[in-house]
Formats: structure tokens, C-alpha cells, sequence
């Protein structure tokens, strides 16, 4: 089948690859243009545009996908399908009628659990189980058309949102391949519609929705900082009794599997045996990132900065996490 392809992210290029390896023709990437990144503010293209570029597919980079001239040069493709992954722009009604079999769009979530720009971080923040893929049909509300294909996966303990994205896009080949078997000859799958009562939301995150508070759960401040794992980052401030302080990121942890013998501790504070105490229980940390260096063991930040128990993690403020 020819295939019109929509991606920008690194979650589409599992599935791009699959495509141009199978009986399947790829006549047109779209994309978002490249943008400015770094110190040296290089134009970096999209990682969809960069495995284009590899497998020889040609490339339309826009800011406006449905510019007339951009709908004609979609209908011109021949194409019979549009596959919509990580693109970032919305489709309108034009667009989605320049095609015979329309669009659809894989999106990392068992919808219509976790509409939106941010499903699989706010599926581990949520202490979701298990998520998956779900590929649908492109209709004019957001991630609400008939599904097609899903395939579901347990989230690991100590996952994180960077992970767990990359599993998922994985995944995701066998969830289009599925859905796209469903358009033999002239068919054109009606999908199943979404419940709608069963719908939630997964808004775009921001840099302050990082921000750790321990006066939070044990459990939910796990899941928070293993949700914002590698973006926007799981931020907190180390403050030693002494008056030392570090600005870090929390990276991995663990709910404390046995409190220690002392437990009249703030949320927040450090136990004898350098556990972080919340809301009703304690987190045991694993992995953290200093802002000035790459990710390290909480043993070797221990052993570096001379952590004792009584110092503490603060949250940051609004201002500082921007």
C-alpha cells in the first residue's frame, strides 16, 4: 500500500523503518521544520526527517500542514493512507479528506485512557499498571476516533517515562502492522468506537510539573519522578544541615521496602539510614543527576557530597525550575 507518512519524533522511527522495509511504499515524509538546539543554536532536523533522509524518502518539512499547497501535494502522492506518529501539528478537515483511506494516528496509550500530548508519562505518574499502543482513525477531536489496533504491555517497578517511550515505539510496529492489514483491496475499516465514559487526559507537560514534593505519598512520589524521567525531569534541592545546598534531578527510586528505626522524620529529611521520608511512608532513592554532571548511584552522591541523615530535600520554586 502507498503511504503518506506524518512524523517529527523519535517514536515514529521504529515504525518508518518497518515501513520502508516491508511491501509497503513511503512517497512522502511531512514534518516539522528543523529548529534551532544547543549552545551553537544548529538547525537540528526531526528525528523522523533524520531516518528519512537515511532511507532515501523525500521530505516535506512545514509549519502549516494544511497550507492548500500542502493538501494538493498530499493528494498528488497517489497515496491511499496517511500514518500519523509524534507529529505535533493537527490535521484539518481538508487534509483528512485528500486521501481515499483517510489517516490514522498511533498513539502511546489503551485509548481513551490518556488522550492527549503526554500519555505515557502521565500513565506512570498515575501508578498505571499496564499501558499500550492504540492505533485510530483520525477524526476532528482530539485522539477520539474509532480504534483499530491496540497492544498492551505491563509498566516495570522502576521504569521510566524515557524507557517505557521506547518500548512502546517498538510496539507500535506490531500495532500498525495490524492496522493496516485491515485495508485489503478497496476496504476501509470502520474501527470500533472509544468509550467515551472511560476517556482521561494526559496534558503537554510543563518544566514545573518536575517539581518533587514530598509531602506527598511515598508511592505517588515514586511514580512521580520515574513519570518525569528524562523530561521535564523529577527536580529537587539537597540541603545539607551544614548549609550546603545542590540543585539535582531524582532519577530512579524505590518505596521502602522496611521503615527504619527512627520515623519521627519531616517530609522530606533524610533517615538514619539516608531513606527520604514522606507522606505515610519512605522512598528508598536510586539513581539521581547533579546539575552539574551526568546520572550517578544515590550511593555515590552520598559518598561524594558526605550525606548524613537530618539533611534534606526541598522542592524548588516556580522560578527556579524554569
Amino acid at each position: 500500500m502507498r503511504i503518506v507518512f506524518l512524523a517529527s519524533g523519535a517514536f515514529a522511527q521504529p515504525t518508518l523503518r518497518w515501513l520502508a522495509q516491508s511491501g509497503h511504499e513511503v512517497p512522502l515524509l511531512i514534518t516539522q521544520p528543523a529548529r534551532a538546539s544547543g549552545r551553537g543554536r544548529r538547525l537540528t532536523r526531526t528525528p523522523a526527517q533524520a531516518l528519512a533522509d537515511e532511507l532515501g524518502i523525500p521530505v516535506l518539512a512545514t509549519e502549516d500542514v494544511n497550507a492548500p499547497e500542502v493538501v494538493e501535494q498530499v493528494r498528488s502522492t497517489g497515496a491511499r493512507l496517511g500514518v500519523v506518529i509524534a507529529f505535533g501539528q493537527k490535521l484539518g478537515p481538508q487534509l483528512l479528506e485528500a486521501l481515499p483511506g483517510g489517516f490514522v494516528n498511533l498513539h502511546a496509550s489503551l485509548l481513551p485512557k490518556y488522550r492527549g500530548a503526554a500519555p505515557i508519562n502521565w500513565a506512570i505518574v498515575r501508578g498505571e499498571k499496564t499501558t499500550g499502543c492504540t492505533v485510530f482513525r483520525i477524526v476532528g477531536r482530539m485522539d477520539a476516533g474509532p480504534i483499530l489496533a491496540q497492544d498492551e504491555t505491563e509498566i516495570g517497578e522502576s521504569e521510566t517515562a524515557g524507557e517505557l517511550h521506547d518500548r512502546l515505539a517498538d510496539l507500535g510496529v506490531q500495532t500498525v502492522a495490524v492496522a493496516l492489514a485491515q485495508f485489503q483491496g478497496d476496504d476501509i475499516p470502520p474501527g470500533t468506537p472509544q468509550d467515551e465514559a472511560r476517556k482521561s487526559i494526559a496534558p503537554k507537560l510543563k518544566k514545573t510539573d518536575g517539581l518533587v514534593r514530598f509531602d506527598r505519598p511515598a508511592k505517588a512520589v515514586v511514580h512521580h519522578i520515574h513519570g518525569m524521567t528524562p523530561w521535564p525531569g523529577a527536580a529537587a534541592r539537597f540541603r545539607a544541615r551544614d548549609g550546603r545546598w545542590e540543585d539535582l534531578l531524582l532519577v530512579r527510586a524505590r518505596l521502602a521496602e522496611q521503615p527504619p528505626v527512627s520515623t519521627a522524620c519531616a517530609p522530606g529529611s533524610l533517615t538514619e539510614d539516608l531513606r527520604v521520608a514522606a507522606s505515610g511512608g519512605f522512598v528508598q532513592l536510586i539513581e539521581v543527576k547533579p546539575s552539574s554532571g551526568r546520572d550517578m548511584t544515590w550511593t555515590d552522591y552520598v559518598n561524594g557530597r558526605h550525606v548524613t541523615a537530618g539533611d534534606a530535600f526541598i522542592t524548588p520554586s516556580a522560578e527556579q525550575a524554569t
